[in-house]
């Protein structure tokens, strides 16, 4: 709490200000939750020399993530900066609190059962919003490290299994940084993060579908629910294993499948029988083409006897069109360099084997073999010099010297191109749930971008990276928090959007300038209520005279209305 003189050492009172924040509304979601309770429950103290409970140390962390993220060792001016008690502790612990006493939080909760944890928080949230969980979707994204963690290989720390921090296909694009692989699941419903689990950086998608699968059948209660991933799940061992206990599963169907290239051949010969789901006008552009979406079921089942759905989308056929005309007409470009360079007179010399060695690299790199076809040839180069000296004349003599050079030809396959053009903008989706209508499987693998929403939080308004911790298990540990942090973030967009749907309100004045907003999120409800203070007046030998809570603004007041959080949180 900072002390500020109200008038001069004279006058007989002293306003003491605290910041509030946004601390109230959190904390109203994270007592509806019981968050205290859970981590006091799963991560007890019992030592009593402890100052700090691990349960408040945790409850801190939470609420840093979600209003100010800070290191490890700025926890104290943080709390400082608030009301002490908006973060669970009394001044007396805000006084002593030191980053040692936060990293034991973080061990302990590493050595806890973070299974049950967060199977219980997630229930408790479940149960007390009405989430529902009937369709979940999951996806992982990397976080990216920077620094040696020599250590971090998987040791043990505290009779676990610590993750690996490495290298591995990195989804932020640098390959050169080390990673962690963040794995979540959300729910259709308000995109409500429902399991989390931290892997190795190396871990392939393709094999964690299994484990997050059985733990999200643990949360919900039943295997009845339908699963939504991308592609990776399209495996055998995934697919039987859900299949096989009970569960519905909808994900992307790869290239690599035979029943891709089936289909795609026999739309050679005829159109297949569309069925248009949506024409909206182009998200992007307002004088742009339409975007439209069309399914259709397979004649043909797949392989496992289950029912293949395919997609087409008039943007995305476009998009894909454009796209291979730029690849085209790039490796034209660099094939075109590449021959000029060949007749310089300082070409390097290179055999015809290395040519074609850069060649295919090349066309590889812009995934465009299949659409042109090059040829490497010899090319004779004469020069002629006279045999003797002299000005030449009627009859004077010459040597011919040839030299050879490679060149290069190329043209487009416009067969190939015409093939694909056939077929842009299509792809399919496999469900072992015949139950569902082709557009049910569409609108449940277009709710995948909720969880993506998910990942831009927690690498843009968390901004879970870089990670100011050496300690594998502390990371871990500090990924489980925020995955917490994301829940009840989650939370509070649900609950804002679902009261102006009950009030009838499309939209809200959030953005700056008092501009309207039709789908407000949290990073906008933590600007509008980042200023709130309380002041306090006090008599300069300590005796409290009177308090005076914030004045909100009418914005404020009706945003609380629709989260129904009571006013006197601010009281």
């Amino acid at each position: 709490m900072q002390k500020q003189n109200a008038a001069k050492h004279d006058k007989p009172f002293a306003l003491a200000r605290e910041r509030l924040g946004p601390l109230p509304l959190v904390n109203h979601f994270i007592d509806r939750i019981g968050l205290h309770q859970l981590f006091d429950r799963f991560v007890p103290t019992r030592d009593a020399r402890v100052r700090l409970p691990y349960a408040q140390g945790l409850g801190i962390f939470v609420r840093s993530i979600i209003v100010e993220r800070e290191p490890v060792y700025r926890h104290q001016e943080l709390v400082d900066e608030f009301s002490p008690r908006l973060f669970g502790i009394n001044a007396r612990q805000a006084d002593h609190l030191v980053d040692d006493q936060l990293g034991r939080c973080l061990d302990q909760l590493f050595a806890a059962d973070r299974a049950a944890l967060l199977s219980a928080i997630v229930v408790a949230a479940v149960k007390e919003f009405n989430v529902a969980t009937d369709e979940l979707h999951n996806d992982s994204t990397s976080v990216k490290f920077t620094g040696q963690y020599a250590l971090a290989t998987g040791r043990s720390l505290h009779g676990r299994r610590a993750p690996c921090i490495t290298y591995g296909l990195s989804k932020d694009h640098r390959p050169d940084l080390k990673q962690l692989l963040f794995i979540l699941t959300v729910s259709a419903d308000g995109g409500i993060p429902v399991q989390f689990r931290c892997a190795d950086g190396n871990a392939s998608d393709s094999t964690s579908h299994i484990e997050s699968w059985e733990a999200l059948r643990e949360v919900v209660g039943h295997s009845n629910f339908l699963y939504v991933a991308d592609s990776k799940l399209c495996a055998q061992d995934n697919l039987q294993h859900v299949d096989g206990q009970g569960g519905r599963l909808v994900t992307v169907m790869p290239r690599t499948r035979s029943e891709d290239a089936h289909f795609r051949k026999r739309c050679q010969d005829s159109e297949p029988s569309w069925e248009l789901v949506w024409d909206r006008p182009n998200p992007r552009r307002k004088y742009g083409p339409r975007d439209r979406w069309f399914v259709c079921k397979d004649p043909l089942p797949s392989q496992e006897g289950w029912p293949v759905i395919w997609v087409k989308s008039t943007l995305l056929a476009a998009k894909q069109r454009r796209k291979r005309a730029e690849r085209i007409q790039r490796a034209a470009d660099e094939l075109a360099d590449l021959d000029r360079r060949l007749q310089g007179p300082r070409a390097r010399k290179r055999s015809q084997l290395e040519l074609a060695k850069d060649v295919t690299e090349l066309l590889d790199r812009l995934h465009v073999a299949t659409y042109l076809r090059v040829e490497v040839w010899t090319e004779e180069v004469h020069s002629y010099r006279q045999v003797t000296r002299g000005r030449p004349g009627k009859n004077t003599r010459y040597r011919r010297k040839t030299k050879t050079r490679l060149r290069l030809r190329w043209e487009v396959d416009q067969v190939q191109v015409d093939y694909d053009d056939a077929t842009a903008g299509m792809y399919p989706l496999l469900t072992n749930d015949r139950a569902l209508s082709p557009r049910k499987v569409l609108e449940a693998h277009k709710g995948q971008p909720k969880i993506e929403k998910r990942f831009n939080q927690l690498k843009g308004v968390h901004e879970v990276a870089p990670v100011f911790l050496k300690n594998e298990g502390r990371i871990e540990a500090f990924f489980f928090l925020n995955f917490v942090a994301l829940l009840v973030q989650a939370l509070i967009e649900r609950e804002l959007r679902l009261g102006m749907a009950r009030e009838g309100l499309v939209e809200l004045p959030l953005y700056p300038e008092e501009r309207l907003c039709c789908r407000p999120t949290i990073l906008q409800v933590l600007r509008l209520f980042s200023l709130p203070m309380r002041e306090e007046l006090w008599t300069l030998d300590r005796r409290f005279v009177q308090a005076f809570p914030p004045q909100l603004t009418e914005l404020q007041e009706q945003v609380l209305t629709l989260l129904d959080v009571p006013r006197d949180a601010y009281r």
